[in-house]
């Protein structure tokens, strides 16, 4: 399952941070038991994440102050943006959603998604060498991610820079506050090299954050007498942000004290949690789907969740407990999923057919298990989308397909009577044994070159 979380961060759902459990952030809490044993977050939620320049403008209309800037899409809207500001050094920043964007590179050549510049002849340069390239870093794995649009903000001269975070803890049962004074760097560094540099707050959801906690809390951090005052006030503005927006993580950093000696949020991380998208009207089509895999666009077009992992047998199961379930016993025989896919419980036959659409387009995926438990969902829904499908698709791979439970005699008839060469199974062990036998059939014949045509007579 490490490898099941390490393609949560990959892919951009997880932060790096929040994927870690509290405890191995430094000093313990006497709400924080970090003893408790570590649990992964579920794997069927979708975070929705924005870009540095949304999440930035969020914060202005909470009173929080950021320094000034634009975002730009083409050399002409990069000059305009620089023109508008009073700074003669510039930062600029590639609009990527995935972390570690300082320490990465970019198919162009050029080293590093935010890059101080100090001049408009430099700033263009650079623009030109971020914008239509992809930017790899350690969150978006071997493809990259594309570099669209390029936030262009003003070059301010920080004297003391923090972290600040807010997330939800399973541990604490709501949102814990978390803050160093070692901001301006990885977290995570800091959190392995020096625990006792991160102080944790959990927060109370029907108390919230009070004057006297945010201000110990800002004092704990390590503010200094003369900013802790306005810190505790950006802490309360930013935590009620993260409550009225349904936010799953907030992150600044840094969250700096300039040479004047104001305090500003340097660059800001916002996620959100879809499941309540219902509440903020709009917020939900600011997703840049551009930086998501298509396979996840269509994973959202018919409400399927889909993660795709490294194995070679694709599942395709109703139910995140049951999905969880069916890539363990195929495990448990030596096989390796390919995906986590759970079509959920009013799946349509168009829905189903694109499931199998997803799970057939990985060049690795050998065989393919379907798992249904019918409930509300029927199984002769499933049927005829597993038929559609292969079809439609000209699918080669073997299928193994085990159904029980609403209208499994009439899904068990569908495919009878559709001629489809589909191996059906009533026992879910059967099922696993027969699709991790067939895998690794497909895949030797493969790596022989030989051509296999499974066909398996019902």
């Amino acid at each position: 399952m490490q490898k099941f979380a390490q393609k949560l961060i990959e892919s951009g759902r997880l932060s790096a941070v929040a994927s870690r459990s509290l405890s191995c952030l430094g000093t313990s809490s006497n709400t924080i038991d970090s003893k408790k044993p570590k649990m992964m977050m579920e794997p069927t939620k979708r975070w929705l994440s924005l870009h540095e320049y949304i999440s930035m403008d969020i914060l202005n209309q909470y009173g929080i102050k950021t320094p000034n800037g634009g975002v730009a899409k083409t050399l002409e809207e990069v000059e305009k943006v620089a023109s508008g500001l009073s700074s003669t050094d510039f930062v600029i920043k590639a609009q990527v959603l995935a972390g570690g964007r300082g320490k990465g590179h970019f198919d162009s050549g050029m080293k590093g998604g935010v890059k101080i510049v100090y001049s408009k002849e430099e700033l263009n340069d650079v623009a030109s060498k971020m914008l239509g390239h992809n930017l790899y870093t350690i969150q978006t794995g071997d493809q990259g991610r594309p570099c669209n649009e390029v936030f262009v903000v003003e070059r301010l001269y920080p004297r003391r820079e923090y972290y600040f975070a807010i997330m939800l803890d399973r541990a604490a049962k709501g949102p814990v506050l978390i803050g160093s004074s070692q901001g301006g760097m990885s977290i995570e560094d800091v959190a392995r090299e020096d625990p006792d540099a991160i102080i944790k707050q959990p927060i109370d959801v029907f108390d919230g954050l009070s004057d006297e906690t945010a201000l110990d809390f800002a004092q704990r951090v390590g503010f200094t007498p003369g900013t802790e005052v306005e810190a505790a006030n950006l802490f309360q503005k930013l935590y009620q942000l993260f409550m009225d927006k349904d936010c799953t993580l907030l992150e600044i950093n840094p969250f700096t004290e300039v040479a004047g000696g104001e305090l500003l949020c340097m660059d800001c991380k916002l996620s959100f949690d879809d499941n309540a998208l219902f509440r903020h009207g709009a917020l939900g089509e600011l997703k840049d789907w551009s930086q998501e895999d298509w396979r996840d666009r269509e994973a959202a077009k018919f409400d399927l969740n889909y993660i795709g992992l490294d194995g070679s047998i694709g599942c395709l199961v109703n139910g995140a407990g049951l999905a969880m379930a069916t890539m363990d016993i195929i495990k448990l025989h030596g096989g390796s999923p390919a995906n986590f896919l759970d079509v959920g419980g009013g799946a349509t036959a168009e829905a189903v057919e694109a499931a199998f659409k997803l799970i057939s387009s990985d060049p690795h995926v050998k065989a393919i298990l379907v798992n249904i438990f019918g409930g509300i969902m029927r199984c002769d829904v499933i049927a005829e989308g597993v038929i559609a499908a292969y079809k439609n698709l000209n699918l080669k791979i073997p299928i193994v397909i085990r159904l029980r439970g609403t209208m499994v005699d009439e899904a068990k008839a569908i495919i009878s009577n559709s001629e489809m060469k589909i191996l059906p199974q009533d026992d879910l062990e059967d099922a696993a044994r027969m699709v991790v036998l067939l895998a690794d059939l497909s895949g030797k014949a493969k790596k022989a070159g030989v051509d296999v045509n499974f066909s398996i007579p019902i």
